[in-house]
């Protein structure tokens, strides 16, 4: 089992100096191998469809609408799943949520606590960002929490996004769902495309008006 992790937007709590309302974490699972390398070799195709340098990388948010929009068209057919946890930062209250390396860790946390009934012996992949320390503590953290009785991650690694087709599809999942909340015109266009795919999706503390519409 493959699991592959990115986030959307920033982990600041200044919102009215423009940090990010919501900061979304998005597993993509691959419960077959041979799932997540026909996934890898669609995404390299897909560059050549849409004439593209060959290491493009696909990015949520320097990508243009209609490349998003065939990225995510291209995904859809294939056998992967995904959960997702969305916090909604005027909720937060404590200390602990204004340091950045905690929220990432906590945010992470609270959406393999959402999938681990489904994981197993997974090989997880992140995003390669922060610092080798950041990298070890995230890593003993996860495994801590959430092997409980059995082991439902099996190692944690860190991948350049740059480099890695599976990285980058995490990356267009997450940005598609942090969009849905952002209020814009197309905030309901790109999750949609994926919403078959979709095996968990929570908000954290919790919204009451401005939830997405299916």
């Amino acid at each position: 089992m493959l699991v592959y992790v990115d986030e959307s937007g920033d982990a600041g709590l200044k919102l009215a100096q423009g940090s990010s309302a919501y900061f979304v974490v998005a597993l993509v699972v691959f419960e077959d191998q041979e799932d997540a390398k026909a996934v890898e070799q669609r995404i390299s195709l897909l560059r050549r469809e849409l004439n593209l340098h060959p290491q493009f990388e696909f990015k949520f948010n320097k990508c243009r609408p209609e490349h998003r929009m065939a990225f995510l068209q291209a995904m859809a057919p294939y056998g992967f799943f995904y959960y997702g946890i969305v916090i909604n930062k005027s909720g937060l209250y404590g200390p602990g949520f204004k340091v950045k390396e905690s929220f990432y860790k906590y945010a992470t946390q609270l959406v393999f606590l959402n999938a681990r009934e489904h994981l197993e012996n997974a090989r997880v992949y992140i995003d390669a960002s922060g610092d080798r320390q950041f990298r070890r503590e995230i890593n003993t953290y996860l495994k801590k929490k959430i092997n409980h009785k059995k082991r439902h991650i099996e190692q944690v690694a860190f991948l350049d996004s740059k480099k890695h087709n599976l990285i980058q599809l995490a990356d267009m999942v997450s940005g598609s769902i942090h969009r849905s909340y952002s209020g814009k015109a197309d905030a309901k266009v790109y999750v949609r495309l994926i919403r078959m795919r979709e095996a968990g999706l929570q908000i954290w503390p919790g919204l009451k008006n401005d939830e997405p519409e299916s």
